[in-house]
């Protein structure tokens, strides 16, 4: 197997052994490959390139073609222990309605993504007054797949207004790395995100 993505590493190290696990946008199959042979963990990837469903398939990973904007219908409520989507959240239509479909099918979701409030993109802002370039964001504005940029105060404060009770996070810079500064000002610090979340038990 090829070397782990950091942040999938991350993952995987969240997720209980024997789990049930819908991997939204799961590229090659890489993550649940790792968790069917290390962790015994049984589920499904939703994938739309054509060619990394083939990947899937030839690890004999379960894998569905369908674009994730289409939502999760085919699935059944609490299907699954944990909903994983990584570098997706901002690319999505419709954001919100993917966290609560993660959260209908699952008992558990894990995202990650970008924070748009990091300290170099409000300068790169406020100074050059064009959207940002980073390494966390790479893409010029007219041809990035990210249409729904978010800090992570935005992502904390919509949790709370949705009842969703954030278990787990991990903010790290673009090599995955954290330091005490990104503890102290994770919002203005901070280049990614982790965030294992769950639906408001006591509301529900």
């Amino acid at each position: 197997m090829s070397e782990l993505r950091p942040d999938l590493a991350i993952i995987a190290e969240w997720i209980q052994p024997g789990s049930r696990v819908l991997d939204l946008g799961c590229g090659s199959g890489q993550l649940l490959s790792l968790l069917r042979e290390e962790r015994q963990v049984t589920g499904y990837g939703i994938e739309i390139d054509p060619d990394r469903v083939l990947s899937c398939i030839q690890k004999n990973i379960n894998v569905i073609q369908a674009d994730l904007d289409a939502g999760l219908a085919d699935f059944d409520d609490d299907s699954f222990d944990y909903v994983v989507m990584t570098q997706t959240l901002q690319a999505m239509q419709f954001p919100h309605k993917t966290l609560s479909e993660m959260l209908r099918v699952g008992r558990q979701g894990i995202v990650t993504f970008p924070n748009f409030g990091h300290w170099r993109h409000r300068v790169y802002l406020g100074f050059k007054g064009r959207m940002p370039v980073s390494k966390a964001l790479p893409s010029q504005w007219f041809d990035t797949q990210n249409i729904h940029l978010c800090t992570f105060d935005d992502f904390e404060a919509h949790c709370k207004g949705r009842n969703i009770t954030i278990l787990q996070r991990d903010i790290v810079d673009h090599d995955h790395q954290s330091n005490i500064l990104m503890r102290w000002w994770p919002n203005l610090m901070g280049e990614l995100a982790l965030y294992r979340f769950e639906r408001n038990q006591l509301l529900d």
